[in-house]
């Protein structure tokens, strides 16, 4: 039974005229492991939608679920000085969605988003719904054209 959360994500989506096919996996997808172990696709293929606070301003990370971001490389693509992982609470202020579950768009206001290089490089990407336990599909170039993402390179 689709949440909420899901709900408002997927009516989000379609105000970018993308009609989701949400999957849900009871067991949880919080991690990108557990969701490739769910999905059954390579962990590279899960966006990991991470916030991070640049110099007191929210930004989203869109990183492989086989990387990890490199916080010097994040703020040498923003041109700022510092980043730092943002917590709980400043995630879900940020989004409007708790960890684990925070999409890769749909957020309650806009938020600048930096994409990881080496997620273009598949057909297709697995993201999560608005829960831990909700994933759908996409290409890459339908999630960068949604997200406006800068692509850099921001992995460790």
């Amino acid at each position: 039974m689709a949440s909420n959360a899901n709900e408002r994500f997927r009516t989000r989506a379609a105000a970018h005229g993308l009609q989701i096919v949400m999957s849900e996996f009871p067991a949880g997808t919080r991690t990108a492991a557990d969701a490739a172990d769910a999905i059954g696709c390579d962990v590279a293929q899960i966006v990991k939608s991470l916030v991070f606070v640049a110099d007191r301003v929210p930004v989203l990370c869109l990183t492989s679920g086989a990387n990890r971001v490199d916080e010097a490389k994040l703020a040498m693509a923003l041109g700022t000085s510092r980043v730092a992982k943002a917590d709980a609470d400043q995630v879900r202020a940020a989004t409007g969605y708790a960890i684990g579950g925070t999409p890769p768009f749909g957020h309650d206001t806009p938020i600048t988003t930096v994409c990881d290089r080496d997620l273009t490089g598949f057909e297709e990407v697995w993201a999560a719904a608005g829960t831990p336990n909700t994933v759908f599909p996409l290409s890459p170039s339908v999630l960068l054209a949604i997200t406006t993402a800068l692509v850099a390179d921001i992995s460790a």
